[in-house]
């Protein structure tokens, strides 16, 4: 009998993106699959020749969050205001839609990403009566640890564990306290769809009810959680060859061997404003003996500014041939982007303090793969001081290659999937 998933995914494209390669896996193995998420990845969902399935408006908005005033707030203030707009509205709609869903076609297993809250409306029934749950950590691990911090404030574990876990049980009450808003309207929507209730836990341990949990990194770029939750693997970044490579610009063949290359992005969605990072990184590195790439991430070139002597720049760039060229990577912190990096070992200067980007941040810290500016909006010094550091330090590259060889041996999404059908192989 062919086995069938459903994929859900929040309207977002480093969300669609790494859920559609585990898709693909599945397709490939004989699979029924669907994917539900936004109505503005139709054409990416079909293009990978997979069944599309929308999510009704209610819920197709997070491509649209974050455009105001307060979107590069820090830590809680983020997450307060944040997420009750982000995940938690969107979460009733999205609970309906996939309830309709299964209702009309069940299935054996249901995958979402770490922001698709519509899925708690299947722990409202007994493991027997519903589908097999996989939890998708297409970004870092939010689980509660005695040895961690709460999630959203960036903050690195200390050294000592004692303190460690002292410093974390007294910010763990401060983020209650502080986050009150927010658990009390997740409380209210677990409660409307029957699913069982926080009960004092910390909002981001609702994410743990699902029966797999699947991180997308290595165990080498995530905190260690010596309480970590039992059902927690780890598969790595899910990436694919690119179905249209991205042709090399006129210049990528004369840049100069014998000089550093520097990569600065901003991505392909934080990207409408160059004065956070690309710019104060084109002035920071005018005069230096380097070479500077930039991409705009699908904007057109003559929307930046005037480029330095030493500066060239695409729309995009074959990213696999860049990084293999480049000497330190400048970004704001996507996680896609970072993992994409630290495979080819890449040591990284990063500028994120928006969404989940203060605890990729933090990561890369803690790793000692980059420098953690702390920011989103650096100075030129700033980043002039801190590529400076990782060019004298060949330790950053060292710490980047290790992690891009656990990246290399990585399970991936083969493996994951072999995880899922031996579960279901045991349950039936």
């Amino acid at each position: 009998m062919t086995r069938s998933a459903l994929l859900c995914s929040m309207p977002a494209v480093g969300h669609v993106g790494p859920l559609l390669v585990v898709a693909t896996e599945l397709q490939r193995r004989g699979w029924r699959v669907r994917m539900l998420t936004g109505a503005r990845y139709r054409r990416m969902v079909q293009d990978a020749g997979i069944p599309f399935l929308p999510l009704p408006p209610e819920a197709d908005t997070l491509d649209g969050i974050g455009a105001g005033d307060d979107e590069r707030d820090r830590g809680l203030a983020t997450i307060n205001r944040g997420v009750e707009r982000a995940f938690v509205d969107p979460a009733a709609p999205a609970a309906i839609a996939l309830d309709e869903i299964l209702r009309h076609e069940p299935a054996d297993v249901v995958l979402h990403d770490m922001t698709f809250l519509g899925v708690q409306t299947l722990f409202a029934r007994h493991r027997a009566e519903r589908p097999l749950t996989v939890l998708c950590g297409i970004g870092p691990a939010g689980f509660s640890s005695r040895d961690t911090a709460p999630y959203g404030l960036g903050i690195t574990p200390l050294a000592t564990p004692v303190l460690n876990r002292l410093r974390n049980r007294i910010l763990g009450v401060t983020a209650k306290a502080v986050l009150r808003p927010v658990h009390r309207s997740l409380d209210e929507f677990l409660i409307g769809v029957g699913a069982p209730p926080l009960d004092g836990a910390f909002f981001m341990d609702a994410l743990s009810r699902s029966d797999l949990l699947a991180q997308f990194t290595v165990a080498e770029f995530e905190y260690r959680r010596s309480d970590a939750p039992a059902h927690l693997r780890f598969y790595g970044p899910m990436a694919t060859a690119a179905a249209h490579p991205t042709p090399a610009p006129a210049w990528f063949d004369d840049l100069d061997p014998a000089l550093p290359l520097v990569h600065v992005t901003q991505g392909t969605v934080a990207n409408t404003d160059y004065s956070e990072v690309i710019e104060p990184t084109l002035i920071a590195l005018a005069d230096l003996p380097v070479q500077v790439a930039v991409t705009t991430g699908g904007r057109p070139v003559d929307t930046l500014p005037i480029l330095p002597a030493n500066a060239f720049a695409a729309a995009y760039l074959p990213y696999d041939d860049l990084l293999a060229r480049t000497s330190v990577l400048v970004t704001n912190g996507g996680y896609g982007g970072l993992h994409h990096a630290m495979r080819h070992g890449v040591p990284i200067v990063i500028a994120g303090d928006s969404e989940d980007k203060v605890e990729t941040s933090a990561r890369v810290q803690h790793a000692r793969v980059g420098v953690n500016l702390r920011t989103g909006r650096p100075t030129p010094d700033a980043v002039r001081s801190a590529v400076q550091r990782i060019l004298a330090d060949p330790g950053y590259r060292t710490r980047a290659r290790r992690i891009g060889d656990a990246i290399a041996a990585a399970p991936g999404a083969a493996g994951l999937v072999d995880d899922i059908e031996a579960v279901l192989a045991v349950s039936g």
